[in-house]
């Protein structure tokens, strides 16, 4: 499970195995047992959570938003250039 960062606490991060065929370009936040995942494209929004807040979970939208070059780059990296979604 690469980690591609970490922000006040939580862990940014893709599974190894991201589906066959793949996802388009997302990423898991985990901090504890709560965990979510945000689409990439066309804008950060989330797919789906367990145990975060409304609030919580528009602080990690702007983080990754921030870090969405970081993100994708790292997607790439793992998954493959072809995978632009």
């Amino acid at each position: 499970m690469p980690v591609v960062f970490r922000h006040k606490g939580f862990r940014f991060f893709f599974y190894s195995n991201e589906g066959q065929p793949l996802e388009p370009i997302h990423i898991h936040v985990r901090h504890g047992a709560a965990e979510a995942k945000f689409w990439l494209n066309p804008t950060v929004r989330v797919a789906g959570s367990h145990g975060m807040s409304a609030a919580t979970l528009r602080e990690l939208a702007a983080v990754i938003e921030q870090n969405r070059r970081l993100i994708e780059e790292a997607w790439h990296e793992r998954f493959g250039k072809d995978t632009a979604f």
